[in-house]
């Protein structure tokens, strides 16, 4: 019994404590929650009478007589206890016996000339009263209504309330106190013996001995079955993470972020149109971006605003540039952004890809900036956070905010939309501070990614080099164990996420098989059937080390000679930034060492390297990947490249081989590559050669590993992992945010 009452005791004394709190807040909650009940009913009485005083052809107020006519029937209502009017000069015209003298009109100025109410505090109890300013047309003013309420029904309402609270918890008390004399009162040695045989894994994996408490047994066995769902739901867990589909994204919207919206910013638009004489074309631009942000949004829907860059795209919106996408099964909108030539020379080619770009990429491509540049990026960040501000339907959104195009973005919405979820993804590497402080405005591009509530990279290297950048220019206060950097009162985490495809991909669905693939290609180029062909996908770059994969070539053709007409290899370079110089340079450069390359070579029709500088849609360039040997991916700095990951993707024969630079996110990502230094041009010839010479089965092994690895980590699972620590930060600042509140209710 003793034991009893030393837990009971305690035990009451914290459930007193609980009502001792809870009572007050209740009944300050209950006044609050009347008051707001009752200005709602003294604003539908004022505006329902508001036209009836209203002489529509004087302009002025009804004659008196009526107005007395008017105000009379409202008091017939039972729960008003007085009224009164205020005509223009804000003189009492007409009032109820009850009317308070404290009350008078109030005067007609900018603060008072909305409605207004208040409670005063009489020996006859709290009434409350309301000042509705009564309009005319034009919306001019031509009198005042005021309307007292009795409140004493609050107070009774209040004391009923607090008497429930007060026997709910002595309820509570009585009953806790009960059974825990109860279970005191049972056999202590049976309970000790159970306990300890639990504690050994009796009842779980094995029967209880006999010699323990029976009480014992429906623990024991609620135990078991409670093992057991945990262990389904972890398995179902485990499934979850490995089984990314649309589906479970959607699922995963609804269930973490409640169905929240979604809106994607960006530079590259999923769609753009281009007219073919009077036939308009639909394209999809060659993006990593799009690559992996279309599947994702055709899954959650959402808005995605990027700048309109298609020749037509002004042709197919509506009158607030708007587009229902994807063109064949409407998915989610596009809302395109329009740019004037100088905007886009100055954002777009001048200081992020004449500036940023060459930065961020060890490309030995040196980076220019320049002021007029840096203005215009400024200006256009600006119009892009405006326009997110006029498609956000809500005040806290979650907004994924795309590369290095709109470093100053995250900011500028934070300003304008403070309770939203900004994800902010950076595509390209980010380099070490040293390099990164080479941009005259280091500070401020840092201030506007900070703006972010999660910041993302591909690699935890890049992830290292932006809290080592952002450590050496701006006083803040960095956590590393959890990778969170808090500048000016906000937090910002930092994590990486890899990003990748859609797998399995749509079009994979109706692609041809590999034969018909192959037998396509090598007719589409006059290719002979036994001709052994390599490939390569990129964007005309001097990232993406094309030289260097010609010279390899070259080297392969030196050293193996067995394979002069027997191998070609496919480069596909759709045109990028050809307004810029060094692009144009180097473009020229790959093509003459294309023709020098050929032309040693050369025999008869065979050619070694094939260049390609058109725009291909994503069905032909599956076909590619289905009808080569190998696939070249060769960058020279990259955050991911996707081209790895398409190539892997589209090879559902299991055959094929991936040679993949060691400066790519995904050479972490797909091991069993052929992984090289693009730069080692002995190196990169002989896993040529190794990929042409490797044994079927061999193909078959590392390419159902690297296919599994993109099971596991598609696109979807990219895009989950940020929404559920989006749905974190959420969920803590919602609770912050109920903190505050209880702060502001609870009593000084």
């Amino acid at each position: 019994m003793r034991l009893s009452l030393r837990f009971v005791l305690p035990l009451l004394i914290v459930l007193g404590l609980i009502a001792y709190a809870v009572v007050p807040l209740t009944d300050r909650l209950m006044t609050q929650w009347s008051i707001k009940d009752l200005d709602l009913r003294s604003r539908a009485i004022a505006s329902a009478t508001e036209t009836s005083l209203f002489e529509g052809t004087t302009g002025q107020s009804v004659p008196r007589a009526r107005m007395q006519s008017i105000l009379d029937r409202m008091m017939q209502d039972e729960r008003l206890y007085a009224l009164g009017f205020c005509n223009a000069r804000q003189a009492l015209t007409y009032r109820t016996d009850k009317l308070p003298g404290e009350v008078t009109c109030q005067p007609q100025d900018a603060e008072t000339s909305a409605f207004k109410s208040e409670v005063l505090e009489l020996s006859k109890g709290p009434l409350h009263v309301s000042y509705y300013p009564l309009r005319g047309s034009g919306g001019v003013m031509f009198g005042e209504m005021i309307l007292v309420h009795d409140m004493s029904f609050v107070r009774t309402r209040s004391e009923s309330t607090k008497q429930y609270i007060v026997y709910f918890f002595i309820f509570m008390g009585a009953i806790i106190a009960i059974v825990t004399v109860v279970v005191a009162q049972l056999s202590w040695r049976g309970w000790v013996s159970g306990t300890r045989a639990l504690l050994h894994g009796e009842g779980l994996f094995r029967p209880l001995s006999p010699g323990a408490a029976p009480e014992l047994r429906p623990i024991a066995r609620d135990l078991r079955n409670l093992v057991r769902d945990l262990e389904t739901g972890r398995r179902f867990r485990d499934d979850s993470q490995t089984d990314w589909t649309p589906r479970t994204l959607k699922e995963l919207l609804h269930k973490e972020l409640a169905g929240d919206e979604v809106i994607v910013v960006s530079n590259r638009e999923p769609y753009l149109h281009v007219r073919d004489g009077e036939r308009l074309e639909v394209q999809t631009p060659a993006s990593g971006v799009v690559t992996a942000l279309e599947p994702i949004m055709r899954a959650c829907s959402g808005t995605w605003i990027a700048h309109g860059g298609g020749p037509a795209d002004r042709e197919v919106v509506d009158a607030k540039d708007h587009l229902q996408i994807p063109p064949d099964h409407p998915r989610y909108t596009l809302r395109r952004v329009w740019l004037t030539e100088e905007e886009e020379n100055g954002y777009y080619y001048g200081f992020s890809n004449e500036g940023l770009w060459p930065l961020c990429h060890i490309a030995h491509v040196r980076p220019i900036f320049r002021s007029s540049d840096w203005e215009t990026y400024q200006r256009v960040n600006e119009k892009f956070a405006r326009i997110v501000v006029e498609e956000a339907k809500t005040e806290d959104p979650v907004i994924l905010v795309q590369d290095y195009h709109f470093a100053l973005l995250p900011r500028l919405l934070r300003q304008r939309l403070p309770k939203a979820t900004i994800i902010t993804f950076w595509h390209i590497p980010w380099p070490n501070p040293e390099a990164f402080s080479i941009c005259p405005w280091t500070k401020e591009i840092l201030n506007g990614l900070l703006g972010s509530s999660i910041l993302g990279f591909h690699t935890r290297f890049h992830c290292n080099n932006f809290l080592d950048t952002v450590e050496r220019v701006l006083e803040c206060r960095i956590d590393r164990e959890h990778s969170t950097i808090s500048f000016r009162g906000e937090r910002t985490m930092v994590n990486r996420y890899p990003i990748s495809i859609e797998f399995p991909g749509r079009l994979l669905r109706q692609a041809k098989s590999v034969e018909e693939a192959h037998k396509a290609i090598h007719t589409r180029y006059d290719l002979p059937p036994d001709r052994l062909l390599g490939v390569g996908v990129d964007r005309f770059d001097y990232t993406k080390g094309i030289a260097e994969k010609f010279l390899a070539v070259e080297r392969l053709l030196e050293l193996h000679p067995e394979w002069i007409g027997r191998f070609s290899f496919l480069q596909i370079a759709a045109p990028s930034r050809t307004r810029i110089d060094q692009y144009q340079r180097f473009q020229l450069e790959v093509r003459e060492l294309r023709d020098r390359i050929n032309q040693r070579f050369r025999s008869g029709t065979y050619e070694p390297i094939l260049l390609q500088t058109s725009h291909y849609e994503p069905e032909d360039v599956l076909e590619h990947y289905r009808a080569a040997e190998l696939c070249f991916v060769g960058s020279l700095h990259d955050g991911m490249n996707l081209v790895a990951k398409e190539f892997v993707a589209a090879r559902d024969d299991e055959q094929g081989v991936l040679i993949l630079s060691q400066f790519t996110g995904a050479s972490r990502d797909l091991p069993e590559a052929l992984i090289v230094n693009p730069y080692h041009t002995d190196e990169c010839a002989e896993a040529i050669h190794d990929a042409l010479t490797m044994p079927s089965a061999e193909q078959r092994d590392r390419m159902r590993n690297m296919r599994g690895i993109l099971h596991d980590f598609n696109t979807y699972r990219w895009a989950g992992r940020m929404l559920i620590d989006a749905a974190r930060v959420r969920a803590r600042n919602r609770f912050l945010d109920r903190v505050a509140m209880y702060d502001l209710l609870s009593p000084p």
